[in-house]
C-alpha cells in the first residue's frame, strides 16, 4: 500500500486538479492532505477527494518538514510519497507498475525520486536548462555516488526507513528534502528514476526569477553544510 501525502497551504486554485489526478490511480493506496491552517477552500476542497485531512492545530506557523511528518503520522501503506499540491503524475498506472517494480528488485533502496519537469504549456528556456541541471545533479549524486539529494516535489520512502531517520527534520525550513535523501543515503541506496517524470508549475522560480532562486538555494545550501539550519526562519508561499 502507498500513502501519497500531500502537504498544502492556501492551494484553492490547484489542489482540486491534483487529487483529481491522483484518483485515477488503481490498486491500494490512500491520499492524506496534510494542511497547515489554510485560510481559503483548500481543506473544503481536499475532503471531496482525500480519504484522510489533517489539520495543524500548534500556534506557531508550519513549515513543510512539520506538514510532511504530520500527514506521514496518519498513513497506514507500506511506502510514503510525498509529493507537493501542484504535481501531477503522467499515465499514473504505468509510473507506479514501474515504481513498485523498482523497489521490488532492489531491497535496499529507502528513497526514490523522478526526474521533475515544468508543464509543457508554461514550460520555459529557463525551466528546461535548469531542471535539466537539477535532475542530472540529482542523479549523479543518488545513483552514482549515493550520497542523496532530491527536491521535494516528489519523494518515496519506505516507511520503516522514514521512521528510522524520525522523518523530515523539522528545524529546516528550506532544504529539508535534500536533507533527508542525505540521511536516507547512510541507511541504505537512494535513487533517481531518469525514465520516470513528473510535472509541475514552478511557480516560485516564475515569480522570482531564476537567478534569484538558485542564488538563494547556493547560500542555503552553504548554511545547511555549515551551520545545519536554513539561512532564512521562513518559506514565503508563492500561491
Amino acid at each position: 500500500m502507498i500513502s501519497i501525502v500531500v502537504p498544502t497551504l492556501n492551494e484553492e486554485k490547484i489542489i482540486e486538479e491534483t487529487l483529481k489526478s491522483l484518483r485515477q490511480l488503481e490498486g491500494d493506496y490512500e491520499i492524506i492532505v496534510s494542511d497547515g491552517k489554510s485560510t481559503d477552500k483548500t481543506v473544503e476542497i481536499a475532503k471531496k477527494y482525500a480519504d484522510k485531512v489533517v489539520v495543524y492545530d500548534g500556534t506557531t506557523r508550519q513549515n513543510i518538514a512539520m506538514g510532511r511528518n504530520l500527514g506521514a503520522k496518519e498513513a497506514k501503506g507500506e511506502y510514503l510519497l510525498f509529493l507537493d499540491a501542484d504535481v501531477t503524475i503522467p499515465d499514473i498506472n504505468n509510473f507506479f507498475n514501474k515504481i513498485k517494480e523498482i523497489f521490488k528488485k532492489n531491497k535496499k533502496l529507502v528513497g526514490l525520486t523522478v526526474f521533475v519537469k515544468v508543464f509543457p504549456e508554461t514550460s520555459t528556456f529557463s525551466d528546461r536548462l535548469f531542471f535539466g541541471l537539477i535532475n542530472t545533479a540529482n542523479y549523479f549524486f543518488n545513483n552514482i555516488l549515493n550520497t542523496g539529494s532530491a527536491i521535494g516535489e516528489f519523494q518515496m520512502i519506505p516507511i520503516d526507513s522514514f521512521k528510522k531517520l524520525n522523518g523530515y527534520n523539522e528545524k529546516i525550513v528550506v532544504g529539508e528534502d535534500a536533507e533527508m535523501f542525505s540521511r536516507l543515503s547512510r541507511i541504505g541506496k537512494v535513487r533517481t528514476e531518469s525514465s520516470l517524470n513528473v510535472f509541475h508549475t514552478s511557480r516560485r522560480a516564475h515569480n522570482v526569477g531564476w537567478f534569484s532562486l538558485v542564488t538563494f538555494f547556493i547560500k542555503n545550501r552553504i548554511y545547511l553544510s555549515l551551520f545545519k539550519h536554513s539561512s532564512v526562519k521562513e518559506w514565503k508561499p508563492i500561491r
